[in-house]
């Protein structure tokens, strides 16, 4: 049974102000948004909006993917380290941008690290975490294509044909009970301290899902090997030692040895649908917590992704991305944190608002001191940090599409 609410919405319409009126929660669509065209493709609309008598502050960008594509990218194009929305957007020449997935903030040297999946340009930086959903992107010649699901994505490693295993985790931090691969988009080196082994894996291959390595180098009790260009290092912690498999170790003794494989070692890509099982094809993968909407359903999955009831159920600022009925591709800022003008939404007052506006298919993503839109290199929106806009981790940025030449004539 759908349950009715009411909203108001104040925007100038018309001549007036003010306009009341009611919508259904599930499955009705508000037609108050005034978007205007800011590029081909690309159509803004700021709302102040209420739920009961509270303010609201949300920017709302929907986008034409013929016209635009988007990518996800990471600070400073590399698996760790922050950067602002708006920089991100300044260096890659976009026309928009919002923040994305969850990451590691503190003050450390790994803060940045994606807190979920994050693929850039087909290199998996961070693997999947707690079954999050996620957002992938594929960008084909005329246009782009995006799905939100849960996808497991991971690394598997094997030597000749007859041993494998999974990685704890790709380019982050490692625990002493951990396995973990590093691949060149992380930093020079590994960052690790001296109680584990080392194998930098050289003279590696890169084919579509897998890496083919054929020498390596044992650094046994001794961190931060140097990442190669051309190659891995695959570190493990001491007390992951005995779950590693024989065939990472070559020599007996501590110090280096280096070793030929008469084998190749390989290293296999895997991102799959967790709801399908089938492989996912993309390009771009960010990461969110939780599913807003699923097939024009309010659908919230933040138990399964194990996040705190005060993360779903508090009004937080929000960021949030949707697949319209009509094709097109909705990003959204909330505001929140601001008394008496934003106060920000939970979970199941964003997807009912997503719903409104003709969502099927929506995904929250990273929010609070986060939440940041960037428009012609301004931000749009107010960022509840006392600071003003956060460093953040990766965001999507949105591109014009170049124009197809027109077909040469021959006389």
């Amino acid at each position: 049974m759908r349950s009715c609410k009411p909203f108001s919405l104040e925007m100038r319409f018309a001549g007036f102000w003010l306009l009341v009126f009611t919508i259904c929660a599930v499955g009705s669509e508000t037609r108050a948004q005034n978007f205007d065209q800011v590029h081909p493709g690309v159509e803004y609309a700021r709302v102040n909006y209420k739920i009961g008598e509270d303010p609201l502050k949300i920017n709302l960008l929907r986008l034409d993917l013929k016209k635009v594509r988007l990518d996800v990218h990471h600070a400073l194009d590399k698996a760790i380290g922050l950067e602002t929305t708006s920089s991100i957007a300044t260096r890659k020449g976009a026309v928009a941008a919002i923040n994305a997935g969850f990451f590691r903030l503190d003050q450390s040297a790994f803060a940045g690290d994606a807190a979920g999946v994050l693929m850039v340009d087909g290199v998996l930086l961070s693997e999947s975490v707690n079954n999050r959903i996620g957002l992938a992107i594929r960008n084909g010649r005329k246009t782009s294509e995006v799905e939100i699901g849960h996808f497991r994505a991971s690394f598997i490693a094997g030597f000749g044909i007859d041993s494998e295993f999974a990685f704890d985790g790709v380019n982050r931090e490692r625990k002493s009970n951990e396995i973990i691969l590093f691949t060149p988009s992380f930093s020079r080196d590994t960052m690790t301290d001296s109680n584990g082994t080392e194998i930098v894996l050289t003279n590696c291959k890169a084919e579509e899902l897998r890496w083919w390595c054929t020498a390596a180098k044992i650094n046994r009790n001794q961190g931060r090997s140097v990442i190669p260009r051309d190659g891995l290092v695959v570190s493990i912690g001491n007390d992951a030692i005995e779950r590693s498999n024989d065939f990472l170790y070559f020599g007996e003794g501590s110090g280096s040895t280096n070793r030929n494989f008469e084998n190749t070692f390989r290293i296999v890509k895997r991102i799959e649908s967790a709801e399908l099982g089938t492989r996912v094809n993309a390009e771009d993968i960010t990461n969110g917590v939780s599913r807003l909407i699923k097939n024009r359903q309010i659908d919230l999955t933040w138990q399964h992704e194990k996040a705190s009831k005060s993360f779903a159920e508090s009004r937080h600022p929000r960021t949030a991305v949707a697949k319209l009925k009509d094709g097109r591709f909705l990003m959204v800022t909330v505001d929140g944190r601001q008394p008496g003008v934003s106060v920000g939404m939970t979970l199941h007052e964003l997807a009912e608002y997503l719903l409104s506006l003709g969502a099927v298919d929506a995904m929250n993503l990273d929010g609070g001191g986060s939440t940041t839109m960037v428009l012609d290199g301004k931000v749009v929106n107010k960022p509840s940090d006392p600071t003003g806009e956060r460093k953040i981790g990766d965001a999507i940025v949105v591109s014009l599409r170049k124009p197809a030449r027109p077909a040469s004539r021959k006389n």
